[in-house]
């Protein structure tokens, strides 16, 4: 079993930034990969940005490319998504996820699909106002 939540969450000016924190416990947190994804209302969730267990490969959505970094703190069980230039249509409720089965990597872009992370934090909402 692993926990996942979310902090960091609030709400900001576009331009601002802000850091999102999702915590782990549970199970050996450097073996496996973290994600993020976010729903906004009405609107399907999204893949927003993905870090391997090893921190050594990272995606991105288009949408997010160098405004959002993901990192992650193995020593202190936590990934990190750094959010600068935040826009109104950032707004969403964002949400970590982990892959502890080792499908996220498998093959193509399998990262981008919750389906590939078997466990998911209770979100955190991020408002950006215009």
């Amino acid at each position: 079993q692993v926990q996942l939540v979310e902090s960091g969450g609030g709400l900001v000016q576009a331009g601002g930034s802000l850091r999102l924190s999702c915590a782990a416990s549970g199970r050996t947190f450097s073996s496996y990969a973290m994600g993020w994804f976010r729903q906004a209302p009405g609107k399907e969730r999204e893949f927003v940005a993905t870090i391997s267990w090893n921190i050594i490969t990272t995606y991105y959505a288009d949408s997010v490319k160098g405004r959002f970094t993901i990192s992650r703190d193995n020593a202190k069980n936590t990934v990190y998504l750094q959010m600068n230039s935040l826009k109104p249509e950032d707004t969403a409720v964002y949400y970590c996820a982990a892959d502890t089965r080792g499908r996220a990597y498998y093959s193509g872009s399998y990262y981008s699909k919750m389906t590939a992370y078997d466990y998911r934090g209770q979100g955190t909402q991020v408002t950006v106002s215009s």
